[in-house]
């Protein structure tokens, strides 16, 4: 992993890289040995983040599910603050348990997450009858953006755990490989780490 002070000048000036924790930074730091790339990831990230026609609450609560499954315990630490101020604290998170049940979900917040876990955990399998439940909740542009948004979680999600970035994360999420970890802890999480812009 690049410091901050070894990426090239014009990716450090788009991160505001200097002004950034190394969680903050996260997989740039490795991204960053392909400045081209890491910049276009970057561009499209933020593009992703951006306000848009979701809230950013479905987008928090979708992306820690699919960290869960990827079991990318960068992602599972994380927590955006544009989510929690749209009313995703750790109550909220530890429902992403069993969503289906979960009292605190509205029916479009699960059709959404059923959605994430079909795509996280057996996408070939997604039917029209998904489509169907996503289409009661959703306009299409708004489809496109969930999906645009899960497919973003789950690949990169997935290269980050393959690269093994735990160094940085407290201790819950640096347990052993083969151990399951979870984004939800029912005795609250004073170890998620806050991060992004307000």
């Amino acid at each position: 992993m690049l410091a901050a002070e070894e990426f090239p000048a014009a990716l450090r000036t788009q991160l505001g890289a200097d002004d950034k924790t190394p969680l903050e930074l996260g997989n740039l730091r490795i991204y960053a040995h392909r400045p081209a790339l890491a910049q276009a990831y970057a561009t499209y990230m933020a593009e992703l983040r951006r306000p848009g026609l979701l809230s950013r609450r479905l987008v928090e609560l979708v992306r820690l599910r699919v960290a869960f499954h990827n079991q990318c315990r960068s992602c599972m630490a994380v927590r955006y603050r544009d989510g929690a101020a749209d009313g995703v604290d750790e109550g909220l998170v530890c429902q992403l348990a069993s969503p289906d049940e979960a009292p605190d979900l509205s029916d479009a917040e699960r059709s959404a997450l059923r959605f994430a876990d079909r795509m996280a955990t057996d996408h070939l399998s997604i039917d029209d009858a998904l489509f169907a439940d996503l289409r009661s909740h959703f306009s299409e542009a708004e489809i496109v953006e969930l999906g645009m948004n899960v497919a973003a979680f789950v690949g990169y999600g997935r290269l980050s755990m393959a690269i093994d970035m735990v160094d940085e994360l407290p201790e819950r999420f640096r347990s052993a490989a083969d151990a399951v970890v979870t984004p939800w802890n029912p005795d609250g999480d004073p170890d998620a780490v806050p991060v992004g812009a307000p």
